[in-house]
């Protein structure tokens, strides 16, 4: 008989030092039967509706939120949610439901909640029918997890890579997991814990330490008896919330004692290992300063505090301001600025104009910064992933949209508007606006590293720098009010 299951999605990276918030309009939202059209995608709820056909599942679709990083959430999206989820969720929990399966972030922050995930999971227990039921699906290794997550959830399995090129592939094996409970009627449970360490979003690459370890010593632990999945959970440094920082969770079927012995050799290699995630960034102008005459083949410049993919405005000046300083020939930056874009719409191609550029979203950065600029060309954003398992694809499934976009050029300075500020991670971003990578010898990218998957492989050298914006490297500048203290590297 076919196993009936409830699938859901919330996903969003809260940002809570941001200025503003984040309303239901900024969120896209799937609704019963349209959550089905993402079956196949490259998305992590297109992996779980794939795994549901191979299984052969009966899926109850209920709703599905998902925007781009971005500032505190307000609490009417979380209600609106939740009521949504509930008009389908409760007639089929009358009915009988033998599985939850869900599409988390894990990092989602509300004016009234600081740990969203955790309260509705809390809720969902709560609900006539489901205090029984599995409750099983993936996040993203950038949550800040939680005792609440843990003790209303039977398995939510994190991403595994970072650049999260495994988000989809994540979701199959939360996917996979439920079959194998369904199937064997064996529930596993969540055990959590945590260390009293923030890492800032450069740390947490899983190419290098401290993350490359654990990961490795994650795999291992799944490999005894009763281990389903061992989870690093790298946090999101950028919300303050009592449960920000480095944790770990374990599903298992074994003993309390072995999980937490499983959790204990975790928190141990992240604290022997702990200084090796507090990445800081040099300043722009240091290393502008040794990049004449021009170096042969494409650097690449990661701006890590005006990082798109951790919630920053993408319009960030620093950047563009210092390659302009240094007169460094054959660059290309984008900017996010819907204005600017506007401005430009009614002009013929060739035209110059005086025009105010970025510098509008956050209060750290200098200001817009006014230029005279010559357009190139004006086209619609909309692109075509080309990479089906970039950190993108995992945010936004086979198509992203850049709103209408132009191109201007500032001295040696290619500049890339788009209305609605769009990740780094997939080339497409520059091919859709007829940009190849290969006629500038800098690029300014707003990323940390999320970014690499597209451009290590293209990029002679890649260079980290730091300039004014709000996803700063340098976690100890952050006002933090609600953060566990002592935490490191904030106190001693």
């Amino acid at each position: 008989m076919s196993s009936r299951v409830l699938i859901a999605g919330l996903f969003h990276e809260t940002h809570t030092f941001l200025e503003g918030s984040t309303g239901l309009t900024d969120f896209e939202v799937r609704r019963g039967e349209e959550l089905l059209a993402c079956t196949g995608d490259a998305s992590p709820l297109g992996g779980i509706l794939e795994s549901a056909q191979r299984f052969g599942w009966t899926v109850l679709p209920t709703v599905d939120f998902r925007a781009s990083p971005s500032a505190t959430v307000q609490d009417e999206v979380v209600e609106t949610f939740w009521e949504e989820f509930c008009r389908r969720a409760e007639p089929e929990l009358q009915r009988g439901v033998d599985g939850i399966c869900l599409v988390l972030h894990g990092a989602m922050t509300s004016t009234s909640l600081p740990d969203v995930e955790g309260e509705l999971l809390a809720r969902l227990r709560a609900l006539p029918g489901a205090a029984r039921v599995p409750v099983f699906g993936v996040f993203d290794l950038h949550a800040n997890f939680t005792e609440r997550m843990a003790r209303h959830a039977d398995c939510l399995v994190a991403y595994r890579e970072n650049p999260h090129t495994d988000g989809r592939e994540s979701a199959q094996r939360a996917a996979t997991l439920l079959q194998r409970c369904l199937t064997t009627r064996e529930t596993p449970r969540l055990t959590f814990a945590s260390v009293p360490v923030i890492w800032p979003p450069t740390g947490t690459g899983t190419a290098g330490e401290p993350m490359r370890g654990l990961e490795a010593l994650a795999r291992q632990l799944e490999t005894r008896p009763g281990i389903w999945a061992a989870n690093v959970v790298a946090g999101f440094s950028f919300a303050d919330t009592p449960d920000t920082g480095v944790s770990f969770s374990v599903v298992s079927t074994a003993s309390e004692a072995d999980a937490r012995a499983a959790l204990a050799e975790l928190c141990s290699l992240a604290l022997r290992n702990k200084a090796q995630g507090n990445v800081s960034d040099p300043p722009v102008d240091e290393v502008l300063a040794k990049l004449a005459p021009t170096p042969p083949g494409l650097t690449v410049l990661v701006e890590p505090s005006d990082n798109i993919g951790g919630g920053a405005p993408g319009d960030g000046t620093g950047l563009l301001r210092a390659l302009l300083r240094h007169q460094l020939p054959a660059c290309a930056v984008a900017i996010n600025d819907a204005t600017a874009v506007a401005q430009l719409a009614a002009l013929p191609l060739g035209a110059r104009i005086t025009l105010p550029i970025g510098g509008k979203g956050s209060r750290l950065d200098a200001g817009p910064l006014v230029l005279e600029v010559e357009l190139l060309s004006r086209r619609a954003g909309r692109f075509q992933l080309e990479d089906k398992q970039s950190h993108l694809a995992s945010m936004a499934g086979d198509a992203f949209d850049m709103g209408p976009c132009a191109v201007v050029r500032h001295a040696g300075v290619t500049i890339l508007l788009t209305s609605r500020k769009t990740p780094p991670f997939d080339l497409g971003q520059w091919r859709s606006q007829g940009l190849e990578l290969r006629d500038f010898s800098f690029i300014g990218v707003k990323a940390a590293v999320a970014h690499r998957r597209a451009y290590d492989p293209i990029a002679a050298r890649m260079l980290w720098v730091d300039t004014p914006g709000p996803c700063t490297s340098n976690v100890r500048s952050l006002p933090y009010q609600r953060v566990r203290r002592p935490v490191f590297p904030l106190d001693a």
